[in-house]
């Protein structure tokens, strides 16, 4: 296979309570698998193969005939982003330069919470809230089913997935329940420093 399954950066039941060990066995070892091997049967034998998965994504994205492709892809790329967005012992708040940024740009970390909360909660249907790096300023974006912003020249920093199957074992229809416990008991905040620190290096 050309890509492959990555392993959970923790271990399956270290989120508890507040993401089960069920859900991480099934989101991460039964979805998250079957968009891997999705994906290879997708393009065994051609010549995308051989390309990257963020170029892969962004050369099939609105291609009507490679749908099935980037669908799967992209959820490759999403959740593998999201496993790492979370940690033990998560939230809180940040530090640093990303906490100075977050301040800056929604006028305190408590005003990032409600709208980053708003804007999964308000997403219809299944999708994602992030939040990314747009020409060198923060913003809260909302993407639908598998599309992410990297589509939309975007650097993702922060995502929570608010597809059911991320939190309907733990929290039934309360969506706002899990965003609301995504970002005070499991994000890491370290990994989504790193995001920006590396455009920082880049751009410097």
């Amino acid at each position: 296979m050309v890509y492959e399954l990555p392993l959970l950066p923790f271990d399956y039941d270290a989120l508890e309570p507040y993401m089960s060990k069920s859900t991480l066995q099934f989101h991460h070892g039964k979805h998250h698998a079957s968009y891997v091997i999705n994906l290879n049967n997708f393009i065994q034998g051609t010549e995308l193969a051989s390309k990257p998965l963020e170029d892969l994504i962004r050369v099939t994205y609105n291609d009507l005939a490679k749908v099935g492709i980037f669908n799967n892809a992209a959820q490759v790329w999403n959740h593998t982003f999201f496993w790492n967005c979370m940690k033990p012992s998560g939230g809180g708040k940040p530090t640093g330069n990303l906490n100075q940024k977050i301040n800056a740009t929604f006028g305190s970390f408590e005003q990032f919470k409600q709208e980053f909360q708003n804007a999964g909660a308000t997403q219809f249907g299944s999708g994602y809230a992030w939040l990314v790096l747009d020409n060198s300023e923060l913003k809260i974006v909302k993407t639908a089913n598998a599309a992410n912003p990297l589509v939309d020249n975007q650097i993702p920093l922060l995502t929570c997935d608010v597809w059911e199957h991320a939190y309907y074992l733990d929290y039934q229809n309360r969506r706002p329940d899990f965003i609301h416990t995504f970002l005070d008991k499991l994000v890491n905040w370290d990994f989504v420093a790193q995001q920006l620190s590396k455009v920082s290096s880049v751009t410097e």
